[in-house]
């Protein structure tokens, strides 16, 4: 469960962490009103749930009351990445000297939380560790332990962060354990000219295990902002909307996700997350295929499942049934393994939809799935 930044900042607060003045508005009048409160000059951001808002126009600069007003009409209502701006969130600027970066998350593999910091801030964290891998830190964290004064120090100093920092980064991890989240990110965590350290944007996602402990965020945490994302939701699918072209559906988590990768080496960028769990039913299929064929940016969709319990054969009369409800646009490219897999291929020969090719292996499937959508 993902909150809005604004979210994020009345968790910093409440745990002593120091954020700019701000005030949240769904109205362009209102952010008028909002800004003489703040002194007139005011940053406006956009309130939604995906990164890039800065580079989309997202996040403006309005020196007085009326500019505030003018930008806050522009942004209400954007785009970004396919979540259409409800909100902005009007903030005090902050004389910033510079600008850093800190967050825990959830390592699954390894059992643990992982610190990450970096004293470059301000950038995409993915960025910096590409181009310049030493200056992100990263150190595991003990769960029966947490984050300390001393283990505190030990990652500032280890990502070249001011002394500071380090009663920050301890409240962050409060923050983490108290709030029920598996992930906590400051970018940037500032220090301003005046040597105050300020967070400056946040990220918060809250393990939607312990929803029932956290029912003060309502429906607002659990609102998409992306109209595919709530259609999928409405249905009850586990989907997430991605910036790519090829359309993903696949049985498992862990399944979808190589696929995303395999999609991504042969070339083409995956459209969406889409898991169909153990259930492949006509209806299941029906739905999925409805909701990634409604986003426009999709060009071709791949079906990759692995027969398990529910059998391939399972699976492929599913689809067959569901090309009966759905109008199938785009090149669909199925590969089938495990159980019943040969009589699931044959269904869908059989079935001879014209759109509808099939592959025996998954590098072979996102190969075809990766061609047709780059060739449309």
């Amino acid at each position: 469960m993902d909150l809005y930044e604004h979210q994020a900042r009345e968790l910093f607060e409440e745990h002593g962490i120091l954020v700019p003045r701000a005030e949240v508005t769904d109205s362009a009048k209102e952010a008028r009103e909002i800004a003489r409160r703040l002194g007139g000059r005011v940053v406006v951001k956009a309130q939604v749930k995906t990164g890039g808002r800065g580079k989309a126009g997202g996040v403006k600069v309005a020196a007085d009351p009326a500019a505030a007003e003018l930008t806050a009409r522009q942004i209400l209502g954007m785009d970004i990445k396919g979540h259409r701006v409800g909100k902005v969130m009007l903030a005090q600027p902050v004389d910033i000297e510079t600008e850093f970066y800190v967050s825990y998350v959830l390592d699954r593999a390894a059992g643990r939380f992982l610190a990450i910091a970096s004293a470059e801030g301000g950038m995409e964290i993915e960025e910096v560790a590409a181009s310049r891998p030493e200056a992100v830190a990263r150190i595991h964290i003990d769960p029966a332990e947490g984050v300390t004064s001393a283990k505190a120090s030990e990652i500032a100093d280890a990502a070249g962060l001011p002394p500071q920092t380090v009663d920050v980064l301890v409240r962050l991890w409060e923050v983490l354990v108290r709030e029920d989240a598996v992930l906590v990110e400051v970018n940037p965590l500032v220090r301003t000219a005046q040597g105050q350290i300020l967070a400056l944007d946040g990220k918060v996602t809250l393990d939607g295990n312990a929803g029932f402990r956290q029912a003060r965020w309502g429906a607002e945490a659990d609102a998409h902002d992306d109209p595919l994302e709530a259609a999928a939701a409405a249905k009850g699918l586990n989907y997430v909307k991605l910036d790519g072209e090829v359309g993903i559906i696949g049985n498992g988590a862990g399944l979808v996700m190589s696929t995303l990768d395999v999609v991504a080496g042969c070339g083409a960028h995956p459209a969406n997350f889409l898991d169909i769990g153990g259930g492949a039913s006509a209806q299941i299929m029906a739905d999925g295929l409805s909701v990634i064929l409604s986003d426009p940016a999709v060009k071709s969709v791949f079906v990759n499942v692995f027969g398990g319990i529910t059998a391939c054969d399972a699976v492929a009369d599913g689809i067959v049934q569901a090309l009966d409800t759905v109008r199938l646009t785009k090149p669909l490219v199925v590969r089938l393994d495990g159980n019943n897999a040969a009589r699931g291929r044959a269904i869908l020969d059989a079935h001879a939809h014209p759109l509808v090719q099939q592959a025996t292996t998954m590098d072979g499937a996102a190969r075809q799935a990766a061609q047709l959508a780059t060739s449309a």
